[in-house]
């Protein structure tokens, strides 16, 4: 079996034995809600997990008989939430953490992924936003160093970093400022001798491994971390919260589609395991297969749409 399809199964075979406890999930046509809901607009962020989610949510919609636009790589958060807002959009997938941090401006760190999610949807409802269940797997950013690296320096935690001296970190332009950004590490862990390199999305492992840079911001859910040469450190202060998915979607949209909406998005979303975003990752990011052939095959293993 090639790595490609080992990847895709791995995901399939993760995602189809959690759906067994599952049940009223089979597709069943159109509805009259459907019919009468007007057209959706599912948007997804400028990466592979985002864009996976993103076609999930939009071929099991179609599949309920909605009619549904699918608009990938709209933006960051603050860009794709503007979006939202505005009507441009109407679902996406959203990570709670970042919805208290970079949407809400919330500088206090919550103790658990329940009170998270809590605030956020406390937050989000408070502007007429409703968000649904959120996943099993959480992704949040992390610093990463080879494992030459940190046997080298003896790093197991982000406070360890004071003991390599100068070295460069490498992040997204996106993610410079904040407390999940370059500029929060600084302040939070008092790493003043870090200095930034930015890299788009994809970029910073190559540049770890070819030692461009000495640590780089990294996702948990990363795909690439399965190797045995990397090691995440410990993030000992808790700066990047918790992070799991949840669908983000206006009141409006909520009042206007059927409860069968959101009884699927929620479905998929309690198949999502690290174990099963991590394989499909990999089945985009490492091995180059198109997100919506990816999202096509989940669904249809845990009969969310028919093949």
């Amino acid at each position: 079996m090639t790595s490609r399809r080992k990847f895709l199964r791995n995901a399939l075979l993760v995602g189809a034995g959690s759906s067994l406890a599952l049940t009223g999930c089979s597709p069943s046509g159109a509805t009259q809600e459907a019919k009468s809901a007007g057209r959706i607009t599912v948007g997804s962020k400028g990466f592979a997990e985002s864009w996976i989610m993103g076609e999930m949510y939009a071929q099991a919609l179609r599949e309920l008989g909605y009619e549904i636009d699918l608009k990938t790589n709209v933006g960051s958060t603050n860009i794709i939430d503007t979006a939202m807002m505005s009507g441009q959009v109407d679902i996406y997938p959203e990570y709670t953490g970042v919805i208290l941090q970079s949407l809400a401006g919330e500088d206090k760190l919550q103790e658990t992924a329940e009170e998270t999610f809590q605030e956020a949807k406390e937050y989000e409802a408070s502007r007429g936003v409703t968000i649904l269940n959120a996943t099993p797997f959480e992704n949040k950013n992390a610093v990463a160093v080879t494992k030459d690296f940190a046997q080298k320096h003896g790093l197991k935690t982000m406070e360890d970093l004071h003991k390599v001296g100068p070295f460069t970190y490498t992040t997204y332009p996106d993610n410079v400022t904040g407390q999940n950004g370059y500029e929060g590490i600084v302040e939070f862990y008092k790493l003043d001798e870090m200095k930034l390199k930015t890299l788009s999305i994809g970029l910073n492992y190559a540049a770890l491994e070819n030692g461009d840079v000495q640590a780089a911001d990294v996702f948990t859910t990363d795909p690439q971390l399965l190797r045995s040469n990397f090691v995440v450190l410990e993030d000992t202060l808790n700066i990047f919260g918790f992070q799991n998915v949840v669908p983000v979607l206006r009141n409006d949209i909520a009042d206007r589609v059927g409860p069968e909406v959101t009884d699927t998005l929620n479905s998929i979303h309690a198949l999502l395991t690290t174990e099963a975003i991590q394989a499909l990752n990999g089945a985009v990011a490492i091995n180059r297969l198109d997100p919506s052939q990816v999202a096509r095959q989940f669904l249809i293993a845990n009969n969310l749409i028919e093949e």
